[in-house]
């Protein structure tokens, strides 16, 4: 039996053309679609030659509130001259609009290139920005959108790689071995509630966008309540620690600017990047029946992907308990 076609292969062109010219604008030229698949994401003009970026909602993923907890979050991120690119509203202040089933949102597109790592400008001036985002989150509260919950992710992930068709009988003793003791020692992981925030939740370079030491944040489609470390640790991606330590005093001296930082939260790292480590060989398990990502990631079908992860867990389990005494923390 020939499966439905996902709801994203009748995203066509010129469908993309017709939703944006629903909302009065008239493009006079194709739009490009870039590199997003969680979502279709695609670049335009219009006839002004101002550049927008069209953001297409995956369905069922998010709720319709849940997507206006992401907008007003951008409006009050901008009203504070916090730079992120909030969605356009039409005359009725509506951000989240709607084209034969489709939601989607119009954003100003922002130039500007990835900042590097290593230059130490760079690094306080993300520090500086990801402080301010954080100096505005921490005033208010998701409803509608995830809570980071360490525990529940961990064992949700595994579970849906589990369930998957991918694993040998040999990757699948190893896989529940090892991610059974990944997801234990990330269960142990309890913040306090009063270290959750409204977070970025997906915070690598390339959602960072900017020239010389001006950046600016971009795609809150993963924002969620979370400790600020969430934002930070992605950041750090130094091997040795001369050069760690001198990326963390950068991002600190930076951010401190705007809010202050609790230390003992960088013992928390960690888990966080085995947390990530799990989510994301989930998440491609889970979205295998989008027609893009067998296109795209099509090494997910290869028994050497499964063994290469299954090596990546191992090692992060015995990072997670042999921490580096810089990045234990006090406390």
């Amino acid at each position: 039996m020939t499966p439905d076609p996902h709801p994203f292969e009748f995203l066509s062109p010129a469908r993309v053309v017709e939703a944006v010219e629903s909302l009065g604008f008239w493009l006079p030229g194709e739009p490009f679609a870039l590199n997003s698949y969680e979502n279709r994401v695609f670049q335009l003009h219009d006839e002004e030659r101002r550049r927008w970026v069209v953001k297409f909602y995956r369905p069922q993923r998010w709720t319709d509130e849940a997507i206006q907890e992401e907008h007003d979050f951008l409006a009050e991120l901008l009203a504070e001259a916090v730079p992120v690119a909030a969605p356009w509203r039409d005359a009725g202040g509506v951000s989240l609009h709607r084209h034969e089933g489709f939601r989607f949102a119009l954003f100003p597109q922002l130039p500007g290139g990835a900042p590097e790592l290593d230059n130490p400008d760079h690094l306080f001036a993300l520090g500086e920005l990801i402080g301010r985002l954080h100096a505005v989150g921490g005033r208010g509260e998701f409803v509608h959108r995830r809570r980071l919950e360490p525990g529940p992710l961990a064992e949700e992930s595994r579970a849906i790689v589990l369930a998957g068709p991918w694993l040998n009988a040999r990757q699948r003793r190893a896989y529940e071995r090892i991610s059974g003791e990944l997801a234990a020692a990330i269960l142990e992981l309890a913040w306090p509630e009063a270290s959750m925030i409204r977070a970025h939740g997906d915070c690598h370079l390339g959602n960072m966008l900017g020239r010389g030491g001006d950046f600016a944040l971009v795609d809150f489609d993963d924002c969620l309540m979370a400790p600020a470390v969430q934002d930070l640790w992605m950041l750090l991606s130094a091997q040795h620690e001369q050069e760690w330590q001198m990326q963390l005093s950068e991002l600190l001296e930076g951010y401190e600017q705007a809010c202050d930082f609790d230390r003992r939260q960088l013992r928390w790292i960690e888990a966080l990047r085995g947390l990530r480590l799990m989510r994301h060989s989930a998440w491609l398990v889970a979205r295998w029946e989008d027609p893009a990502f067998p296109r795209v990631f099509p090494w997910v079908a290869e028994s050497g992907y499964w063994d290469q992860h299954i090596r990546d867990l191992e090692q992060q389990s015995l990072a997670l308990t042999n921490q580096p005494r810089w990045l234990a923390g006090p406390g």
